[in-house]
């Protein structure tokens, strides 16, 4: 007995679970009296035998343990350090007598997740404490509201708003047809037209999974480095913004990298992969890129390859009037400004600062009062462009919750309390596959290239009432002008801008309530008839009466929960084109891969992992090829599941009773061949094929049957098929059944995966 008790204590020794413990706050265990305003914290890591390492942490403190799930102090955000301190706080000003809760989640260098139990401190007699930020609120007399409107009022650049094609979010889109593919992109970049996008970031595709689907690579070899390739549907994206506004501003930004870029993601190698990429816009399309976020998305930087290799790169290549923006990270409280401070060369490299989900991921109403990741003192004091470098994220079909009105109110609310000139949102147009990852997300929608539906949702226009009436770097914010009406809420506020070359000026207002505001306009800006558009929930972007003002002087009422824009400029519009009829997937469905060029996108498929492209077979006519060589370096491998193999969706969501067939060449691995797939992570019923003859069916992880192809020949053309019919599966090669199993009743797409290995796919087949 006492031999089986000892075994079972080594057993239970050797199976560690991952783990967070020892919170200390200035090397003490739940202190009382702590002095230092900015105190500092550590914790202890525990590994297990997958993850022997921390590979990351996000640091939670709050006013109450309730709050720590939406801190309102302090909140790192998920970062990719394994040091488990110290860390200095960087929080919000604490105040003498406060008790903090506070609780850290460790990732593992392999993935795997711990969280910690809530600790505390409270604050004793700080010295030389910090003095909260306080929000200008306007002058109320009367329930009456008064605004001045002053030109030589002080105030930053206005840069612009902007949207982030990321994360495989326009897939679609490059599959519609005119005129509806035109009239989409006149609704997101046409100035004065829809949305009026001002800024473009671009994801510069790594061919792993970054939210929705991968991107392909413009050098997925070591080899295509010295002769990149234009791949993918970025570029495009950027040549029709750049189409309909020539002063749109360009950014490109990597989520994932080539295999051969491991396992150091910041080389001199990594930063020709960069400059490579101005390279093919400026070869293939005739791009100008104003901006590089030169780091990985929401994964920080690195300050030698910055200074170093990056821009000494970019400067000898001909891109000096390329700007480095950074770190474009997800965490929190600006920490980029304490390393900045003490380093003039990297600080000289770094001509803005962005950072991801400034208004925190709190998505209701209530968003934007949450405290989310505000900039700091220090960073509004640095004169440093400050951008949120990707907000919101959220469907653009609401108005209230964290939809429309909530947008604009956060555009608002970046300027009033962070200085933040510039927002990006991710996504402008939601042009994914339903049930994918995020589909709901996006200012408009555009998933139905079949049919050429698309919706126009009201953020476009919550959008348009700051895009249609000012511009970038030619217009600047009237801080007198820029306020709240009630300070306890940023639902109800006001900016103001003016151009800088002219008397006119606009006003955004977002309200709350029923408010009266009257407007004494300076001398020194147009004291002319002032254009007056709203939006409420019931309809947006619509001309109001315009005012005329009477000696300099005007009032206004204004409805609850509403935006308005008041400008002395002129030319905005609700554009609008008829949409034609949304209809289903075509069905039956057959693809030969032959209305394309060779190295284009695949019609209607949707790459969730991997790189599937047009190429030729030796026939001369075409196929499908999956090109990725090796897995890349994974997006956020620490924090979240890989997609484990190539794959790519093509159909309907709703497919349920059906024959999915498709001839393959295995040119090594495997190939497979999926059907009622669900759709990200390879969900759903496949029969994989290897290159010797073995087969797998299998549904998500269950292997439901598996053998052996007697006498395979590995080196010929083969045909696959799944036959579906209510809970009855069949499975085929070469017209030979291999199983027929009884099973679950699903429906979804279909899907062809691959090994990472040049294997080709043809006539596929979708039918009754």
């Amino acid at each position: 007995m006492r031999l089986i008790t000892l075994c079972i204590l080594c057993l239970c020794s050797m199976a560690q679970a991952l783990d967070v413990k020892d919170l200390k706050c200035e090397s003490k265990t739940n202190p009382t009296g702590i002095t230092k305003a900015r105190p500092s914290f550590s914790w202890t890591f525990i590994g297990d035998d997958v993850s022997t390492e921390q590979g990351g942490f996000r640091i939670m403190m709050a006013t109450s343990i309730e709050r720590l799930k939406y801190p309102d102090l302090w909140d790192t955000g998920p970062t990719s350090k394994s040091e488990t301190g110290s860390y200095q706080y960087l929080g919000e000003p604490l105040k003498s007598g406060q008790k903090v809760y506070w609780m850290v989640t460790v990732w593992g260098n392999n993935r795997g997740v711990a969280h910690s139990e809530p600790a505390w401190f409270v604050m004793g007699d700080i010295e030389n404490p910090e003095k909260p930020f306080q929000p200008p609120v306007f002058k109320q007399k009367d329930g009456v509201t008064t605004i001045y409107l002053n030109p030589e009022d002080t105030g930053r650049t206005f840069e612009g708003i902007g949207g982030v094609s990321a994360g495989a979010s326009t897939d679609l889109l490059y599959d519609y047809e005119d005129p509806y593919r035109s009239h989409i992109l006149d609704m997101l970049f046409k100035p004065k037209f829809g949305a009026g996008f001002q800024h473009l970031k671009v994801e510069m595709g790594g061919g792993e999974n970054s939210t929705c689907g991968s991107e392909p690579s413009h050098a997925i070899t070591r080899e295509e480095l010295k002769n990149p390739v234009s791949r993918g549907y970025e570029f495009w994206f950027m040549k029709e913004a750049k189409k309909r506004n020539t002063n749109m501003i360009l950014e490109y930004l990597p989520w994932s990298f080539p295999g051969y870029l491991k396992p150091n993601i910041f080389t001199k190698e990594s930063a020709e992969y960069f400059v490579t990429f101005l390279d093919v816009a400026k070869r293939d399309w005739d791009l100008d890129i104003d901006w590089v976020a030169a780091a990985e998305n929401e994964n920080y930087t690195d300050r030698d390859w910055l200074v170093n290799d990056v821009r000494p790169m970019l400067d000898a290549r001909g891109y000096k009037d390329v700007k480095i923006q950074g770190p474009d990270d997800n965490s929190g409280d600006w920490q980029i400004f304490e390393e900045l401070e003490k380093d003039p060369d990297f600080d000289k490299v770094i001509e803005a600062a962005g950072y991801h989900y400034v208004t925190g991921r709190e998505f209701n109403e209530n968003m934007v009062d949450g405290r989310g990741r505000p900039t700091t003192a220090k960073a509004k004091a640095s004169g440093k462009p400050l951008w949120a470098s990707e907000d919101w994220s959220w469907t653009g079909k609401d108005w209230g919750g964290a939809g429309a009105l909530n947008l604009a109110r956060i555009y608002n609310k970046f300027y009033i309390r962070d200085k933040i000139t510039k927002t990006l949102i991710w996504a402008p147009i939601g042009s994914i596959y339903k049930s994918v990852t995020w589909d709901k997300a996006g200012a408009m929608k555009a998933n139905s290239p079949w049919s050429g539906y698309y919706e126009v949702w009201p953020t476009i226009w919550a959008t348009a009432h700051t895009t249609q009436f000012t511009q970038p770097l030619t217009w600047k914010y009237l801080d007198e002008g820029c306020g709240l009406f009630d300070a306890s809420t940023y639902k109800g506020s006001i900016v103001s801008l003016k151009e800088k070359n002219s008397e006119n000026w606009s006003m955004i207002i977002c309200t709350e309530n029923s408010e009266k505001l009257q407007v004494n306009i300076n001398d020194g800006l147009a004291n002319k008839i002032v254009h007056v558009w709203k939006s409420d929930e019931n309809e947006q972007f619509v001309q109001q009466k315009s005012i005329i003002p009477e000696n300099g002087q005007f009032s206004i009422e204004l409805d609850p929960k509403c935006i308005y824009s008041l400008t002395t400029t002129v030319g905005q519009q609700k554009g609008q084109y008829k949409i034609p009829k949304e209809e289903a997937f075509p069905f039956p469905y057959k693809e030969d891969y032959e209305d394309r060029d060779v190295g284009d996108l695949p019609k209607y498929h949707s790459d969730q992992t991997g790189s599937f492209e047009i190429a030729k077979k030796e026939d001369g006519t075409n196929c499908l090829k999956q090109i990725n060589p090796e897995q890349g370096y994974d997006w956020m491998r620490v924090y979240r599941r890989s997609n484990i193999k190539p794959n790519t969706l093509i159909g309907d969501v709703n497919w349920k009773d059906f024959t999915c067939s498709v001839d393959v060449f295995i040119d090594d691995g495997n190939v497979e061949l999926g059907g009622r797939v669900q759709g990200s992570y390879l969900k759903g019923y496949r029969l994989m094929l290897q290159k010797d003859g073995n087969w797998k069916l299998v549904f998500d992880k269950e292997t439901l049957a598996e053998g052996l192809i007697k006498n395979f020949d590995g080196s010929i053309w083969h045909n696959i098929k799944l036959k579906f019919y209510g809970k009855d599966i069949e499975a085929f090669v070469d017209g030979t059944a291999l199983s027929k199993i009884t099973h679950k009743s699903k429906t979804g797409y279909v899907l062809l995966g691959s090994s990472y290995n040049a294997n080709l796919f043809d006539n596929l087949e979708v039918i009754p």
